[in-house]
């Protein structure tokens, strides 16, 4: 099979045009045309995780976040991005980038995390255009089976999340019931999720100022970036492996959380 075949099957899922207007998702390096050995999906693509691809026979790196997100003017390896191509390129590894196009879909990131939080009846927070048959927009909201007090949601969080730690706005001494979430930076989402009266909303780089906003009508729970979108990567090796199984799809086991918690 043929690079080209397998990012027909990912654009399926998450056509190119669904990206964000900033975003820089698709083929980043490598032939379309190359038959492909192996694939590795990783969060983000990193000198380490071109390694992990080497040593471990995979020539198609698929990644949520794209390696290559402003122009480059010159590629002397001064920096992480630049020494990341750089090795892609030498040992023949094609890098593929499924970012806010995946965020975008009903059955993508936000719906990923709607699933490891048990919600049912799971829709996007905020809606964009329906195109075709597809409802496209930013985050999702859900509801818990059955109510949760604030302080049990929160273990539960960080335990279905795999947290370290949450940062969050006051608790206000009501049950959680309906749950928002946004994977990534979802500051934007929160008039949506205040409007279709959800009890939390689960996001990740909130600043200090921008955690007011909140104003007791919700809490605002910050898991972190890397936290609230790790489980991407099961995402699309499973959908991989659902519509091919001819070759070898591996999780990257590089944490490329570049924060730490002391």
């Amino acid at each position: 099979m043929k690079i080209k075949e397998i990012i027909a099957h990912l654009e399926q899922l998450a056509p190119l045009s669904y990206q964000e207007s900033y975003d820089n998702a698709g083929l980043l390096v490598g032939n379309i045309d190359d038959e492909i050995k192996g694939i590795l999906v990783s969060l983000d693509c990193t000198e380490a995780v071109i390694e992990e691809a080497i040593a471990n026979g995979c020539n198609l790196v698929i990644a949520h976040h794209p390696i290559v997100f402003k122009g480059l003017k010159k590629i002397t390896g001064k920096n992480y991005i630049e020494r990341t191509i750089i090795k892609a390129i030498k040992h023949d590894i094609a890098i593929y980038a499924i970012h806010t196009n995946l965020d975008n879909v009903v059955g993508g990131v936000n719906f990923k995390i709607a699933e490891k939080l048990g919600l049912k009846n799971v829709n996007i927070l905020a809606p964009k255009v329906e195109i075709g048959t597809k409802l496209v927009g930013s985050g999702a909201i859900g509801e818990l089976p059955d109510a949760m007090n604030e302080v049990e949601f929160l273990f539960m969080l960080k335990d279905k999340m795999d947290v370290e730690m949450i940062r969050h706005t006051a608790l206000l001494d009501k049950k959680i019931k309906r749950v928002a979430v946004c994977g990534g930076a979802g500051g934007f989402l929160l008039s949506h999720a205040i409007a279709q009266e959800a009890d939390i909303f689960i996001t990740a780089d909130y600043k200090y100022h921008e955690f007011f906003d909140a104003e007791n009508k919700i809490i605002i729970a910050d898991i972190g970036h890397y936290e609230s979108e790790q489980f991407t990567k099961d995402l699309l090796k499973a959908y991989i492996c659902k519509k091919i199984i001819t070759f070898a799809v591996r999780l990257s086991e590089v944490r490329t959380n570049p924060v730490n918690y002391f």
